[in-house]
């Protein structure tokens, strides 16, 4: 019976040791990497971008991972609220123990992570958040944004609207952060090339609550000759047919940041402007070989055709992976040490994220819109390379604190 026994603990004890190899293997194997987005809003970006990131992370884990294990990521909501970020930030951070966080896609809630990777120091890959602060008047250590910013999507919208004769402008813009940004960011690149400009109106309607017609004729009663439009999302679409109604566009020139992105154009089929100068993404007429070839991957394994949202998630998990193979550790310091310069060949072209502002240079389509097959398209359209539009290392200086 004595030996019976001891087998039987001997077993015992074997099969606890084997059940706790199991159990941890996950953790052993894998690169955890935490994800916050507002999936619960913005759909219409939120879930391409979801499905560019997994996208990307599925080659990146079928051609063997990086550092020898898988990359895992923990994804969390944040609701669109600062407070719900840094609460799954931290939870993902204590809890989850993931290497760095990526993701965010509304300027404050990105602030608000950004403030929690620096108080942290935690690595922070910003996605999507586009207020210059996040790596300007805000920026730190821990921080890195990959789209192109407020400030140089506004100067490469400025380049073109310099060449147009109006000289009375209007603007319009969301009252928080981002729409702030855009506004003070085209005003200043405009001025500079066209001194003999003069804004005689501004609209800032709250986040998704925009009273379209009021609005409209507030920016009427200036007798604008141009128009600078920062809304997006339902805003957006309220502002376009109310415009249209009243006759509002028929003799001004519209400049529209983001318009362009299928996220915001793709909704409103025919009534889509013609002839607005915008950023956006046209998918359908781009024709280098390596994006054909994510377009067709895209396709297959989401039956869906990409947004812009969808080589944002996507360049985002690129930029994670590229980062890791450089580093060659997920230690935070040498993980940041390494996305200070990195380069890489992305699906829109090269990017390489700076060490001094830590804002990479990925850059945006810039075209006019058009109707075609009664929906909305770009047209006349060419790639503004991020790092063309970014201000110059001193006036950096200015603006980014030392820490």
């Amino acid at each position: 019976m004595k030996t019976t026994r001891l087998v039987l603990a001997a077993l015992m004890t074997v099969s606890m040791l084997l059940a706790g190899m199991v159990s941890s293997a996950p953790a052993a194997d894998t690169i955890k990497i935490g994800e916050i987005q507002t999936y619960s809003k913005l759909t219409n970006f939120t879930f391409p971008y979801r499905n560019g990131w997994q996208l990307a992370l599925e080659e990146i884990n079928n051609a063997g991972g990086v550092l020898g294990k898988k990359i895992e990521v923990i994804s969390r909501d944040d609701a669109g609220k600062p407070g719900t970020a840094v609460t799954v930030a931290e939870e993902l951070v204590r809890k989850d123990k993931v290497s760095l966080l990526m993701g965010t896609f509304f300027s404050h809630v990105g602030l608000a992570v950004t403030d929690f990777a620096k108080r942290n120091k935690v690595l922070f890959v910003a996605a999507e958040p586009l207020s210059d602060a996040v790596v300007w008047a805000k920026g730190n250590r821990y921080t890195f944004r990959l789209r192109p910013s407020t400030y140089m999507q506004a100067a490469m919208l400025a380049e073109g609207a310099a060449k147009n004769p109006a000289k009375r402008w209007a603007t319009i813009a969301p009252n928080y952060a981002y729409g702030k940004d855009a506004v003070k960011s085209f005003k200043k690149v405009l001025k500079a090339k066209r001194p003999d400009v003069e804004f005689v109106a501004e609209q800032w309607p709250a986040l998704f609550k925009i009273n379209a017609g009021a609005e409209i004729q507030a920016l009427a009663d200036a007798k604008p000759e141009a128009i600078y439009n920062v809304t997006f999302g339902g805003d957006l679409a309220k502002f376009v047919r109310e415009g249209k109604l009243r006759g509002f566009f028929d003799n001004v020139y519209v400049v529209s940041l983001l318009t362009g992105e299928p996220e915001y154009l793709d909704p409103l089929k025919g009534e889509a402007p013609e002839g607005w100068l915008v950023t956006g993404y046209p998918w359908y007429d781009i024709k280098d070989p390596v994006h054909v070839k994510f377009v067709e991957a895209y396709q297959k394994k989401f039956n869906d055709y990409p947004r812009t949202g969808s080589i944002v998630g996507y360049n985002t998990m690129m930029t994670v992976y590229h980062m890791l193979k450089k580093a060659g550790s997920t230690d935070t310091e040498t993980m940041v040490e390494a996305m200070e310069g990195l380069t890489f060949d992305s699906i829109v072209g090269p990017i390489s994220y700076r060490k001094i502002d830590h804002q990479s240079t990925m850059g945006a389509y810039v075209g006019l819109t058009a109707l075609k097959d009664g929906k909305g398209v770009m047209v006349d359209w060419q790639y503004a390379d991020g790092k063309d539009y970014l201000p110059s290392d001193a006036e950096v200086m200015k603006m980014r604190p030392k820490n």
